[in-house]
């Protein structure tokens, strides 16, 4: 049950979206989760100010799942992240602030897991 919500400041194209959520897609297996559930969620355009300067190219990525963060398995997922914003977008990774959050209880079709 992997949610990635990617607010990012570039002005993006529907087949940028489209690409950056099969990459997204793609990477989440680095944390043993599946596509088959994820949903991505891309706000483009968005405001982004780090040091106190807006940037051109910024990204905040937030990634939720179920269950627990593996330190090693969410820091290898934050390198494809960077990766992917940096290769697909053109934001550099010094420009990439990524969190994760674990969540016991997660909902879907009017229950919990």
């Amino acid at each position: 049950m992997p949610f990635i919500d990617a607010k990012v400041s570039v002005k993006l194209t529907d087949a940028q979206k489209e690409e950056l959520k099969c990459e997204l897609g793609k990477a989440i297996t680095v944390m043993n989760k599946s596509e088959t559930y994820l949903m991505v969620g891309i706000l483009d355009g968005y405001d982004l100010f780090m040091g106190g300067k807006k940037l051109e190219k910024g990204a905040f990525i937030s990634v939720q799942v179920l269950g627990e963060v593996n330190r090693d398995l969410s820091s290898k997922m934050t390198a494809e992240i960077c990766r992917i914003v940096n290769e697909k977008l053109g934001v550099p990774g010094n420009c990439v602030y990524v969190n994760y959050m674990g969540y016991r209880d997660w909902g879907f079709n009017g229950g919990n897991f």
